[in-house]
């Protein structure tokens, strides 16, 4: 590969590099460039000089990550299935049953250690021993398991359900008839893992559901206890064990949450 060879083919890909990245990476990107250049030519100088049977074929410009963190410890996904495949572990049930999670975040957590059932409504063509999966749709009017198993789990699933996001049916209802099949699921007694997206309540048409903590807490406290309340904020972080009593100010505001993330751990009565 010539030398204006080179140049085209490393212009063309920063340039397609620049303009898929977020907006507002483009200015440290543009700013990593001058150290890219010398890393290649240290590089090309260094395979001569050695005589090493590698040839530099391609582009492919990585130009934040020796900016960057190690990796990302925040967020909704982060938080909730660590805490949640935390107190699984330690609850030891005897079946446990995954509504729609991340396959590939907490039910793999969950897969590490135990056998994990999970039903979601799109194929997965490829398992683990420890996962057991079964295509179903959660919204599904001839619903027919009763007292199922002692554990279930679904994070965030429930705001998804019935806006046609995922191939499923659109329905208002969705996060309410998902909810009660999760109910009649459950053995009395038996625990429930729930996330949402909290904040001012509303939809976001067709990516999910807002909740709103009032409405959540009223929602759940009818068929169950609340055990532990805790939540993720707008900046990422974890928010764990949150004492609600005595609180109604901050539930009414949703602890000034915008887009947060409300973590359940439930008993049913």
């Amino acid at each position: 590969m010539n030398n204006i060879t080179k140049i085209i083919k490393l212009f063309v890909t920063i340039v397609r590099l620049l303009r898929l990245n977020k907006p507002g990476r483009i200015v440290t990107s543009v700013k990593a460039l001058s150290r890219y250049l010398s890393d290649y030519r240290e590089m090309e100088r260094q395979i001569t000089a050695s005589n090493l049977h590698f040839e530099i074929t391609s582009f492919y410009p990585c130009l934040n990550e020796w900016s960057e963190q190690s990796g990302i410890a925040n967020g909704h996904y982060f938080h909730q299935d660590l805490l949640i495949a935390g107190k699984i572990h330690s609850g030891n049930p005897s079946k446990h049953v995954d509504i729609g999670s991340r396959i590939d975040g907490f039910v793999a957590h969950v897969a590490s250690f135990r056998e994990i059932e999970v039903f979601d409504i799109r194929k997965l063509s490829s398992t683990h021993p420890n996962i057991i999966f079964k295509q179903f749709d959660m919204m599904n009017d001839n619903f027919g398991l009763r007292d199922y198993c002692d554990s279930i789990s679904s994070l965030h699933v429930m705001e998804h359900l019935g806006l046609g996001r995922y191939g499923d049916t659109v329905d208002s209802q969705g996060h309410l008839k998902g909810l009660q099949h999760i109910l009649m699921m459950l053995k009395r007694g038996g625990k429930f893992y729930f996330s949402v997206p909290i904040g001012e309540q509303r939809i976001e048409f067709n990516a999910h559901r807002v909740f709103s903590l009032r409405y959540l807490f009223e929602l759940l406290t009818r068929d169950y206890q609340i055990d532990s309340f805790s939540y993720v904020d707008d900046k990422g972080d974890l928010h764990r064990d949150v004492v609600t009593r005595d609180r109604d100010s901050d539930i009414e505001n949703n602890f000034l949450c915008h887009y947060g993330c409300g973590i359940f751990e439930l008993t049913k009565t």
